[in-house]
């Protein structure tokens, strides 16, 4: 399979990829950069993305096939630009497409597109998905009862923050603002999907991380283990895992849980911090292994052009992910 410093893609610049097990291939769903003259700034300016490509290979040593642009942000009527880190989905047959942007506001919100196929095209909802806001969805279709329901959320250019009183956008919150001090930090937030897979059926909740040694909310000042963005779900032997970025600290994490909707427990790192600002990731099952699709920048060396790469993981007997195999 890819070495650890092996990209999956080099003709052009993906990050934040998704990755999924569909009809017997694994589908990966990055953002794709592009060159801008923008300046890196905490706002996230640089990452000044416009379409969509999806990726896929048959193993994850085999040859990978781009399908070209799945979607475009000028074809979606509500967005005015950047469309940041997607994710997608597969329920009833069909296959829906999640993604964020900023609004004509300059507001994020999140949208859904259709496909009949894993690889798209995708014909996006005219408008966002009410009650959505934010960045980074990432969905996910509980094998046990096929209930979906989409994690996000995102801090400092993410908007996160900007949501903290209910239903009320904060502009004077925007860029490097977050919660300090002993006080409970940001959550992620989690809504269930309606049966059709395009709106929320309950407004978006907070999804608690609890510190293991108090089994309290993780606290804002503890930038090691707190949320920052990139949430995922998978489960592991009927355990939900859910892992997200530290973000300004850049390790990839995960807190386990009995509920898709939480308190999780943190319980470790999976990844330490690799080349470039950025840290995103996704966990997927294919063919019996399990795999660790994330990012770095070193094809460019520039925080804003990425490029994607996946390398196998491994749960040792208490169900705790490793990057090697343990010997038991």
């Amino acid at each position: 399979m890819p070495s650890p410093t092996e990209p999956l893609a080099t003709h052009i610049f993906t990050a934040d990829p998704s990755a999924h097990s569909f009809e017997g291939k694994i589908y990966v769903y990055p953002s794709h950069d592009r060159e801008t003259d923008i300046a890196d700034n905490d706002n996230g300016d640089q990452y000044d993305m416009v379409d969509y490509h999806v990726f896929s290979m048959d193993t994850i040593d085999g040859p990978v096939t781009d399908h070209g642009v799945s979607l475009r942000g000028a074809d979606v009527p509500w967005v005015s630009k950047q469309v940041w880190a997607p994710d997608a989905a597969c329920k009833n047959g069909k296959y829906f497409f999640y993604f964020p942007a900023r609004d004509k506001e300059g507001i994020f919100r999140i949208g859904v597109a259709e496909s009949d196929r894993p690889e798209g095209p995708f014909k996006p909802d005219e408008s966002y998905i009410p009650g959505s806001y934010s960045i980074d969805p990432a969905s996910y279709v509980d094998e046990d009862t096929n209930d979906a329901y989409l994690y996000f959320g995102g801090i400092w250019g993410g908007q996160l923050q900007c949501w903290q009183q209910k239903g009320v956008f904060d502009a004077s919150l925007s860029g490097p603002h977050e919660p300090s001090g002993k006080i409970p930090a940001l959550m992620p937030r989690v809504a269930k999907l309606s049966e059709d897979m395009h709106t929320f059926v309950e407004e978006p909740r907070e999804l608690v991380i609890l510190a293991p040694e108090t089994g309290e909310p993780l606290i804002a000042d503890d930038h090691d283990r707190r949320f920052f963005e990139a949430a995922w779900m998978h489960k592991y032997n009927g355990k939900y895992y859910f892992s997200y970025s530290t973000g300004d600290t850049h390790y990839l994490v995960y807190a386990t849980g009995d509920s898709p909707y939480g308190p999780f427990t943190y319980q470790g790192r999976i990844l330490e911090p690799v080349e470039g600002w950025t840290t995103h990731h996704s966990i997927v099952q294919h063919k019996g292994k399990w795999y660790l699709f994330y990012h770095d920048t070193s094809l460019s060396h520039k925080n804003h052009l990425r490029c994607v790469k996946a390398r196998e993981i491994f749960y040792d007997k208490e169900g705790k992910i490793q990057l090697e195999p343990t010997s038991e």
